[in-house]
């Protein structure tokens, strides 16, 4: 099979983790088929060398920033560690921070999630809140450990995209329900960025860098759980899946005629996604 024949491929940075006395990367099954409903192809990277980032690049056609129980280090963004209880992740910290300015400079379509999406404002400047239960005009935006995930990961509040934006124009609507199991999130956004949505209480639950060239959207809550079963989620994987296949095309060369690939997903691009970079 010719490449032009392969679906794109997406790029999920793994994550770090201890099995008993041994480190391993891993990456939630859930991305990964997040990724494939999307029509993509997900490879999971290790920790790269920055002298590695230029050929990871070269391969992709999408990168996808997951969600994690780990915290994006607060030394990123000036500060000191609030809760020590909570698990970081320095290793995913240090190379996917450096990434993210190139994976948005080279205009290469992102999906951002949950830790992905705090990493992107910090990559570019931000800040973060750590502890949004704890800060007054704030609702507890945490999940219960003790229910099961489909409870977690269950509708937990309202959502309302910003009219004429991004995100609504790929939902079809300013107003759906989203889940919600974080405790950090935005403080400040970094220069560049737009809020996309918001939560009942303020806080920023989607934002997009409208200068960088390629399709970028980065959410707090968590699409990819029963994507398949979620309309609003459909509709994001699709706008993100027929990103990926437009650079797939633009710099691969376009599919032949007879290599039809399979329909995943159905979505119909708003007029700002069409001829994206």
């Amino acid at each position: 099979m010719s490449t032009h024949q392969q679906p794109p491929i997406v790029l999920v940075p793994a994550c770090n983790r201890m099995l008993g006395e041994h480190p391993f990367h891993i990456a939630g099954r859930k991305y990964l088929e997040a990724v494939r409903l999307a029509g993509a192809l997900p490879l999971v990277v290790p920790r790269a060398e920055p002298e590695e980032f230029e050929t990871l690049l070269a391969l992709a056609d999408g990168v996808l920033l997951t969600g994690s129980p780990s915290n994006v280090h607060p030394r990123h963004f000036g500060e000191d560690v609030h809760d020590p209880a909570l698990p970081l992740d320095p290793q995913r910290d240090d190379w996917t921070l450096p990434l993210i300015p190139m994976i948005l400079a080279r205009g290469l379509p992102l999906l951002a999630i949950c830790r992905g999406a705090q990493e992107v404002n910090v990559a570019l400047g931000g800040t973060l809140h750590q502890a949004v239960q704890e800060l007054g005009p704030y609702a507890d935006h945490r999940a219960d450990d003790e229910q099961p995930a489909a409870v977690q990961y269950g509708p937990a509040h309202p959502l309302h995209a910003v009219p004429g934006g991004l995100l609504s124009g790929i939902v079809g609507r300013e107003d759906f329900e989203v889940n919600s199991v974080h405790g950090q999130a935005v403080n400040r956004l970094a220069p560049g960025l737009r809020a996309e949505a918001h939560a009942p209480d303020g806080l920023v639950e989607a934002f997009t860098q409208p200068a960088a060239p390629g399709f970028n959207l980065c959410v707090q809550w968590h699409p990819e759980w029963r994507a398949s079963e979620n309309p609003a989620s459909m509709r994001l994987l699709g706008a993100f899946g027929l990103a990926v296949r437009q650079y797939r095309d633009r710099v691969r060369g376009p599919l032949p005629a007879a290599a039809a690939e399979p329909s995943v997903v159905t979505f119909t691009a708003p007029h700002s996604l069409t001829g994206a970079k």
